[in-house]
């Protein structure tokens, strides 16, 4: 994400042209093109947990290995020594008197990587902001280090469409005070964010957050005051957004970044009460199922933590876990509702998991209800021009009469 070590990996392009066989593991990169050449095809191959725009088309193309894997489990590969990590590439602040470098603003699995590490090489930049949790990395564990003062990867928050703010306020409308938030970046959950400033006493226990959250922070919506877990603390693995939101995580105590495999742990969020988990999909049938991750058989991106969230919401008293996407993709062309998933496409989230499923349209809670009655919900916030011919076909390839 953010945190993406260009430096270091713009000096490997140019020296694993010397080498063969190098095989670079990764969750999402930002800014990789450098390392996803046509040159480097013999002498480096991408292993992908996570998908990005530099590796998409390389793993589609069969030039790079998707791993498809919950990223709660992604740390106990490389603890259990399921996957050998020889040298981590990272990417960290500047020491602090006492020999302290952090992780900044991504810890999730690079904390694991660099516990199992033959060798750390870190790029040390004076421009990472110090965070706190599990993002602390003495320089003396450290084995190569090189200081450049370099801009971080920023994404400016972008205003929303009149889709995604009606999709926003249908996602508020089923968030109440007291809930523990999990959401990830993007137009929707930012305007989903947006309508939340009248709501008390909001906890946060998420994998990640962007620039949405603050004006909850700043407004006293989020206090963080009635979680069981990590009271007070808006807890995360990484981040990413603009430079506001970097400065507001430098050195702020309420925010703490820790390892995925605890935050993403479903036992772990279930001990907060009232969690609210905000997740997106690329396509849902009408039986409920969630692809997430590919278009038909194209991998798009990666399983990430949906399913960790989605159970941990159920798990939790009073949880609620919610699905939200626009009715149609490609200026309304194709409905992301469908008959039957695309072949090919992977299942992340399934039917039995399914809770709310939102879109521009409205609500459907599938929790506890038919096929039938499913695919009643789901035709009912389709897009208006398609709902005929999902009905059409849910009778003719379903079976179903509605």
């Amino acid at each position: 994400m953010a945190a993406t070590p260009t430096v270091l990996l713009e000096a490997l392009a140019e020296h694993a042209l010397a080498c063969s066989n190098l095989t670079l593991m990764q969750l999402h990169l930002e800014h990789a093109g450098a390392v996803c050449g046509e040159a480097l095809q013999g002498h480096l191959r991408h292993r992908v947990f996570f998908a990005g725009k530099d590796t998409r088309d390389l793993i589609n193309a069969g030039l790079a290995d998707y791993v498809p894997i919950f990223l709660s489990e992604l740390p106990k590969l490389f603890r259990r020594g399921e996957q050998r990590v020889d040298t981590a590439l990272i990417q960290v602040s500047s020491p602090d008197q006492h020999g302290n470098c952090t992780l900044g603003i991504s810890v999730e699995a690079t904390k694991a990587a660099c516990e199992v590490a033959g060798r750390v090489i870190a790029h040390v930049n004076p421009s990472m902001p110090r965070t706190h949790g599990d993002a602390f990395i003495p320089l003396d564990e450290i084995d190569i280090a090189y200081v450049e003062d370099a801009p971080l990867i920023t994404v400016d928050p972008r205003p929303a469409s009149e889709v995604t703010g009606r999709i926003g306020r249908h996602i508020a409308s089923l968030i109440e005070d007291r809930d523990c938030l999990q959401m990830g970046i993007g137009a929707i959950p930012d305007a989903a964010l947006s309508n939340l400033g009248d709501r008390r006493h909001l906890g946060v226990h998420t994998e990640m957050f962007s620039d949405g959250l603050l004006p909850l922070v700043e407004c006293g919506a989020v206090d963080n005051s009635l979680k069981k877990r990590q009271r007070g603390k808006i807890v995360t693995g990484f981040t990413m957004g603009s430079e506001a939101l970097y400065r507001f995580v430098d050195d702020n105590p309420e925010v703490i970044f820790l390892d995925i495999e605890y935050v993403n742990d479903p036992t772990v969020i279930a001990r907060n009460k009232r969690v609210v988990s905000i997740n997106s999909a690329i396509q849902i049938d009408l039986s409920g199922q969630v692809c997430a991750d590919s278009m038909g058989p194209r991998v798009y991106s990666g399983v990430g933590g949906q399913v960790d969230f989605v159970l941990g919401a159920a798990f939790s008293e009073g949880g609620k876990s919610i699905i939200a996407l626009p009715s149609t993709a490609r200026d309304g062309q194709y409905t992301r509702l469908v008959a039957m998933l695309t072949q090919g496409s992977g299942v992340v989230t399934t039917r039995a998991h399914v809770d709310y499923i939102v879109t521009e349209y409205g609500i459907a809670r599938l929790r506890g209800r038919s096929v039938t009655e499913r695919a009643r919900e789901l035709i009912a916030i389709a897009h208006p021009d398609f709902r005929e011919t999902l009905e059409r076909e849910a009778h003719e390839q379903l079976g179903l009469r509605l």
